[in-house]
């Protein structure tokens, strides 16, 4: 890993809820054009970390720096317009909106066009709209939802229902996308189709991306780094190779004594 200035860095961050600590300490660098994995048993601390991240929760100590900008209690808003979008791991779709449509919604934000003109359907409103709609097929099209488009959100099958997330998490225009089990109820071969899919939207649009992930086969054969947290503390970090072998990760996963001494990798 690079020795310059990460485009995402945790620093020591912990959120506690009442008396419970959700996450302890955890610190994390992700390098611009990275695709990382963050991985852990249920309830060791991912999603809330993304929550973090993302502005949903403020952390109750230490720092969350976006390229090098301190983003720790940001509005949720103005962290997705400084460049973070996510997914979430519960489809938040609005199932009357057609595919087009939920994808469309998430790009108003940058039209620069205020209620007046939106109310009188000004010529500037037209145009956004027409470059919204243009930018939306085009993202289906990438991600294989061209005959989708103008489907209702909910008719279309789970899979599917993901791949509209992504897009519509693309529409942000995002430097960083935060992917919250994009595997999810997909099969074997949908899920590889999902690891060819991520390495293209990161070569294109040039982002980074950060996935949290149940599918070892999907996290292994795709993420360049890997971060596994249990209990809200981080006890592996490192390549996958490094990660899938580590005493600590396999007793997270698997019930499996961990050797005296085996902590967090580098």
């Amino acid at each position: 890993m690079s020795g310059g200035r990460p485009l995402l860095e945790l620093r020591e961050v912990h959120k506690v809820f009442g008396g419970l600590r959700a996450i302890s300490g955890v610190s994390l660098r992700i390098e611009a054009g990275q695709i990382f994995g963050l991985i852990g048993p249920n309830g060791a601390g991912k999603t809330t970390l993304f929550n973090v991240i993302t502005g949903i929760y403020r952390p109750d100590g230490g720092e969350v720096l976006f390229d090098g900008r301190p983003i720790g209690g940001l509005p949720p808003a103005r962290i997705a317009l400084m460049g973070i979008a996510r997914t979430f791991q519960n489809i938040r779709l609005i199932g009357e909106m057609t595919v087009r449509e939920n994808v469309m919604v998430a790009g108003h934000h940058r039209r620069g066009v205020g209620l007046l003109g939106t109310v009188l359907r000004t010529r500037r409103w037209s145009d956004g709209e027409r470059a919204l709609r243009r930018k939306a097929d085009e993202l289906l099209e990438v991600l294989g939802l061209s005959a989708l488009a103008d489907e209702q959100a909910r008719n279309l099958p789970y899979g599917s229902q993901r791949r509209v997330e992504i897009a519509r998490a693309l529409m942000l225009e995002p430097r960083l996308v935060l992917l919250d089990e994009p595997a999810a109820g997909l099969n074997s071969k949908e899920a590889d189709v999902l690891k060819e899919q991520i390495r293209w939207l990161r070569d294109t649009f040039r982002l980074t991306v950060v996935l949290v992930e149940h599918n070892m086969h999907v996290v292994m054969g795709v993420c360049e780094h890997v971060h596994c947290v249990d209990h809200g503390e981080t006890i592996a970090s490192g390549t996958p190779d490094e990660v899938r072998n580590h005493p600590a990760v396999l007793a997270a996963y698997l019930g499996e004594p961990s050797v005296a001494g085996s902590g967090a990798g580098s």
